[in-house]
């Protein structure tokens, strides 16, 4: 009888050693399909990659990603964001990697680009992910997204864009009672803080490096232009929306790389993906209403 016991001891405490969680744990053989989700005429449209754990017959929480590169660069494919996006739809999540307009392409976002230029290249990415974003709930039939668990996720640019569409732009393609579960910016700012209020803040992830040459961490100028500069634009970054939310007493997650540059944009999504999921699944999911801050050296 005492070796039965002992017996039953051993594999419960292995059942419990290996017992694994949804959406914390990578449980999941991922597959890969690639959707228009935007026409403009017969030539321009715009696609998104579409990842999703195979064999899961229920509504799944979206994680929606938009890539870096100035809004005149960069790819919706590269070989960090399809590791990314595999490691988050292993654990459970639907993710979308989209692409956007890049409307900078021909302009450069420097100091000598006009300041209404960035705004512009803001509300056109913003634009698109509203576009994405309601392609993905209207077809709840291809997709199966949750969605009141959609989370906007950015780096670089693509931060710029998804804070811009979470705190600053009122996108008119969306519907008027959508509201996004969370976003995750990695090296973003905004124009403003004014429009962060209670109503409109939400669990919000933010990694970024304090020394980060071009987007501040804090409060500065863009790029740091000068003050004559065609491109002068003040921005919040990472350490001024986290204080925010603080002030506001909002859920919040800040990642800070002491003495890190804007090289630390995209190295969050392969380096940092315990974070990212430790935010998707307390604050997100299951509305831990944390504050949490972490800093580590560069």
């Amino acid at each position: 009888m005492k070796y039965r016991i002992i017996a039953f001891l051993i594999v419960f405490g292995l059942q419990s050693a290996f017992a694994q969680t949804e959406y914390l744990d990578s449980l999941y053989t991922v597959e890969k399909t690639t959707h228009t989700y935007h026409k403009f005429n017969r030539k321009d449209s715009l696609q998104l990659d579409f990842y999703k754990p195979q064999g899961v017959d229920k509504d799944l929480p979206l994680l929606l990603y938009i890539h870096g590169g100035g809004f005149s660069g960069g790819e919706r494919n590269d070989a960090n964001t399809q590791q990314f996006a595999n490691a988050m739809a292993a654990k459970g999540y639907a993710v979308a990697s989209i692409s956007y307009r890049l409307i900078m392409k021909k302009k450069g976002f420097g100091c000598d680009t006009k300041t209404k230029d960035k705004i512009e290249a803001f509300d056109t990415a913003a634009d698109d992910i509203s576009y994405a974003i309601k392609h993905i709930i209207k077809n709840k039939s291809t997709f199966h997204v949750d969605e009141d668990n959609v989370v906007i996720s950015g780096t670089s640019a693509g931060a710029e864009a998804v804070l811009h569409l979470a705190y600053v732009y009122e996108s008119k393609i969306l519907p008027k009672k959508f509201k996004l579960a969370g976003v995750i910016g990695m090296a973003g700012a905004i124009t403003t803080l004014d429009q962060i209020d209670a109503d409109k803040a939400i669990p919000t992830q933010l990694f970024h490096g304090t020394n980060d040459n071009l987007v501040p961490y804090h409060i500065a100028a863009h790029h740091y232009c000068s003050p004559d500069a065609k491109g002068y634009m003040i921005l919040h970054g990472s350490r001024a929306i986290a204080d925010r939310l603080k002030g506001l007493g909002k859920p919040y997650f800040l990642f800070s790389v002491n003495g890190g540059t804007h090289s630390w944009s995209g190295i969050p999504m392969s380096r940092c993906i315990m974070e990212v999921t430790d935010f998707l699944y307390n604050d997100v999911l299951n509305n831990a209403k944390r504050q949490t801050e972490r800093t580590i050296g560069f």
